[in-house]
């Protein structure tokens, strides 16, 4: 990176989206819509910043338990705002869009929808933005962990276990951002994370603006990462 200060790699909690309506006296449908369509606008500060790889948590698996007519709600503002014309712009904009998690648990047009703007953008090379579907973190490692079983290997290190997650090929993230008050991870890229810088605002989602953003980018500025030395 040209200015070290920038970290390469920014991944996001967003939360906030259904207290945000609710506050507003909104349906909480209008709070996730709002939500996913905020996205756009941290992609392109963070692009314009440098930052090279950006992620969002958008559905975890722990998701599956709330209603049925909130997760079929979630999964229309994946395939209306998520695969509509904001994916395009982004697409036109050099985003690489990139998707972790067991996402093929979604209805076939959805995964094929996803699977088609992967490969849409595949040569774009501005910034690679991976959106989370059905992630979590401890599915991730038992993953990776069933598929090395399967290759018959008695032995592995640190840097050969990456290969088998989602992540692979991406740096760890420097810096996490969690909106909406809480301050845990919630089983958040545990293997990428024991290294990122923690950062929790009130804000919720919605309301994560450019300038929140920038808050959040001075305070890892001013961090001193020493990695255990």
């Amino acid at each position: 990176m040209d200015n070290p200060k920038i970290p390469q790699h920014v991944a996001f909690i967003m939360d906030g989206n259904r207290r945000w309506a609710r506050e507003n006296k909104l349906a909480l449908f209008m709070g996730h819509n709002k939500g996913a369509e905020h996205i756009e606008d941290i992609v392109s500060y963070g692009a314009d910043k440098g930052i090279k790889f950006l992620t969002f948590w958008a559905f975890s698996t722990e998701n599956w338990k709330r209603s049925k007519k909130e997760v079929s709600h979630l999964m229309e503002v994946f395939r209306t705002i998520l695969l509509g014309p904001m994916a395009k712009r982004l697409i036109k904009k050099g985003v690489r869009l990139q998707i972790i998690g067991d996402y093929q648990a979604f209805s076939k047009d959805l995964v094929e929808s996803l699977d088609k703007l992967k490969v849409e953008s595949e040569n774009n090379d501005r910034v690679t933005v991976t959106i989370a579907l059905n992630y979590g973190g401890r599915q991730e490692i038992i993953r990776a962990v069933n598929r090395i079983l399967k290759e018959d290997i008695s032995e592995i290190d640190e840097p050969e276990f990456d290969r088998y997650l989602y992540t692979f090929e991406q740096p760890d993230p420097e810096l996490i951002i969690r909106t909406g008050g809480e301050q845990r991870l919630s089983g958040y890229l545990p293997w990428q994370t024991v290294y990122s810088e923690l950062y929790f605002t009130d804000t919720y989602w919605p309301e994560f603006d450019e300038k929140a953003f920038e808050k959040a980018l001075r305070d890892y500025a001013d961090r001193e990462r020493r990695f255990g030395k």
